[in-house]
Formats: structure tokens, C-alpha cells, sequence
């Protein structure tokens, strides 16, 4: 299917192919494109009068575009209405096929091939995917979700190379990005939010001990490799997070970064009504220059989380952002 803008003046312009024809839908109320950077797909979701409006039904394909620039490609899953008549629709991106389960087992192959051959396998269209670099030995997934096979993938990745990548579905394509190349020059600060929500926490993701096991094929045991930071469980009580490894890991170094990523307060600061842009996405790091109150933040971000609203010529954004020790 191809979508083109009509050049006129609306900041969007989105389309519905259904046995072949196109047609324009007429959204009531805000047209909301959510994203997540890790283990869920893109998301569109509007709402349509059903008196009137062309038949289309689940599997359909929806495209948006925002000033001519195409930003969503994806298919109808849901559709829901009731008295008022209205339509309410939602649509996913292809990323919402790597909720399929399946069992993988590999060798010698980095994060990159690891999406290509699930892509090939699922009949999932690829665009430009980040070199990984990283060769992962052996890998066995039993029984998991095409993301968790991915994210495992990946985060063999991070802890080898420090390197972090984002997966995401770039206007119908699969497209794999190191997040040291999706830097923006788009300042968020006091006066570009209309409000934020910022908080300190211990009660979610904070852990000062990690215990991490590995069942031992040779002695028939199980090998247990521990790591605590001692200053905070004095502070804090004991925290422990538990992880059963798998044959071939480090336990202790698994067990090290575990602790080095969830040992201190987890910090939440969530953008809210924000002016949108259409560059932003989960991955992308961004300048924000912000007083919450017990810091003065000046630092790049990262944006976990996304919510493009476009309501008329309004087009905004909710942000959720983490960054040094910000965990989301």
C-alpha cells in the first residue's frame, strides 16, 4: 500500500486500505501514537463515526503521515463501539508480531542476525539494521516471545559491549539503532513542558543484592554467585533481585552488572503536554534542562516512552525519560 499526503494544510493525513481500496478516515477527537522502547509494539489508536465511514475491519493496514513525513504503518487489531455511534480503533505496528512465541537455539550469531533470521522466519520487512558486532557463542530460547528472544540477544550485547541498541518499527521496516546515534538538539525545559511529574522511589526497581544461579551439569548442583553493596542494605534492608542463569553465563559478572544497574533509587520524571515532534521515539536522548526541586537537572535523556497526541493543528507529547541514574 502506498499512502501519499494530499498537500493541504492538515497536520496529518491518515489512510485505510481494506480489500484493496483507499480511503480517508475522519478521526473524532485526537489521533494518538504511543511508543515503548523495548517489548511493545508501536501504537495508533482514533476514533471514527460509524454512520457513513467506508467499511473496514481487523487485519486492515493504517498509515499516518505528519506533514507529509510518513510515521506509522501498521494493521487494525481492535475495534470497539457503542450508542454513540463512534468507532474507537486501534492499530499496531509489525513489532506487534514479535509477540508470537516460539523456541530458538543458535550459535555464533550477533543480536543483528539473530532479528534478521526471526524477520525471515515471520515474514517481517527489514530497513537499515545496526552491526551489533558482538558474536553470542550458544543460545537457547525454549517456549519464549520473539521480544524476549531479541531483548536476550541484545542484552548478552549491552553487558559485552557497554552498547546499548533500540529496535523499533520505522514507517514499516524493522530498524536497529545504536541509541549514541539517535541524539536530538530538541531542549526540553520548563517552559516547552506544560507540566512534569518527577519521583524518588526504593519500592520498584531498586535491588542492593543480586543472587544470580546456574544449575551445574558436571556436580548435578547449583552454582550461586552473589553481589551486595552493603552501605545500602544498611540503609535500606535487604533488597534482592534473583536471576536463574543459563549454561555458558558469567554468573558473577552477570550478578556484578545487575548490581551496578539497580543499586540506587529509582527516579522517574515524566513529561507531560510537551510541543511534539515527530523525531522523538524511545532510544532517542535529548538535552533537558529542568529544577525538580532537590536537583537542578542539565543532562542528555532517554526516552523510554512516547505519547504523540495530534488533535486539529495541536500536536503534542508525554515523555518518559531516564538517564545517569534515572530508572523507568
Amino acid at each position: 500500500m502506498q499512502c501519499q499526503h494530499d498537500g493541504g494544510e492538515r497536520l496529518i493525513d491518515m489512510m485505510i486500505e481494506h480489500e484493496g481500496k483507499l480511503f480517508r478516515p475522519v478521526a473524532c477527537g485526537a489521533v494518538t501514537w504511543s511508543l515503548e522502547r523495548q517489548g511493545s509494539p508501536g501504537k495508533l489508536t482514533f476514533s471514527v463515526l460509524r454512520e457513513g465511514a467506508p467499511l473496514f475491519t481487523e487485519g486492515d493496514r493504517v498509515c499516518l503521515h505528519c506533514n507529509g513525513t510518513g510515521i506509522f504503518y501498521g494493521f487494525i487489531f481492535e475495534r470497539k463501539t457503542g450508542k454513540d455511534h463512534v468507532v474507537s480503533v486501534t492499530a499496531y505496528d509489525q513489532l506487534r508480531y514479535l509477540k508470537n512465541k516460539d523456541t530458538y537455539q543458535y550459535e555464533n550469531k550477533t543480536a543483528t542476525e539473530v532479528i534478521r533470521m526471526i524477520a525471515a522466519d515471520f515474514n517481517l520487512s527489514v530497513g537499515d539494521l545496526a552491526d551489533t558486532g558482538f558474536v553470542i557463542g550458544a543460545r537457547a530460547d525454549p517456549d519464549k516471545t520473539l521480544f524476549d528472544i531479541i531483548l536476550n540477544a541484545l542484552t548478552l550485547t549491552i553487558n559485552a559491549t557497554k552498547q546499548m541498541y533500540v529496535l523499533y518499527d520505522s514507517y514499516g521496516k524493522l530498524t536497529l539503532k545504536n541509541i549514541g546515534d539517535m541524539k536530538l538538539d530538541l531542549l526540553i525545559g520548563d517552559r516547552t513542558a506544560e507540566d512534569f511529574d518527577y519521583s524518588t522511589s526504593i519500592d520498584g526497581e531498586t535491588y542492593n543484592q543480586v543472587k544470580v544461579s546456574i544449575d551445574n551439569e558436571e556436580t548435578g548442583k547449583r552454582d550461586v554467585y552473589i553481589a551486595k553493596h552493603s552501605e545500602n542494605i544498611n540503609a535500606w534492608g535487604v533488597l534482592q533481585y534473583y536471576h536463574k542463569g543459563e549454561k555458558g553465563d558469567d554468573g558473577q559478572s552477570m550478578a556484578d552488572a545487575m548490581l551496578a544497574k539497580y543499586n540506587h533509587k529509582t527516579k522517574k520524571l515524566s513529561i507531560k503536554n510537551a510541543l511534539g515532534d515527530i523525531r522523538v521515539r524511545p532510544g532517542c536522548l535529548m538535552p533537558v534542562v529542568m529544577d525538580l526541586g532537590d536537583m537542578k537537572l542539565s543532562n542528555y535523556l532517554l526516552v523510554e516512552k512516547a505519547v504523540h497526541s495530534f488533535d486539529g493543528a495541536l500536536h503534542t507529547m508525554d515523555l518518559t525519560l531516564r538517564g545517569c541514574d534515572f530508572i523507568v
